[in-house]
């Protein structure tokens, strides 16, 4: 699978709504580089690469770009 972008839920942007109100406040444009299943989501967001998942229910990403860094 190629790397494709999505918008997202950015977990430094929702700080104050909390992560379950998707809007577009707290959402931006990622590129999904890995999505080996929903719980398992590499994300590249500014340039750096985190950890993510994908909601199904509401068909949107939620990236961790406080504490889901991956080091290079």
């Amino acid at each position: 699978m190629s790397h494709f972008e999505a918008t997202a839920v950015i977990h430094s942007l929702s700080a104050n709504r909390g992560p379950n109100h998707p809007d577009t406040d707290n959402t931006d444009t990622v590129t999904i580089i890995e999505h080996k299943n929903n719980n398992s989501v590499i994300a590249e967001y500014k340039g750096r690469r985190y950890r993510a998942i994908f909601n199904p229910f509401h068909c949107i990403y939620y990236v961790d770009d406080k504490y889901g860094l991956i080091a290079e």
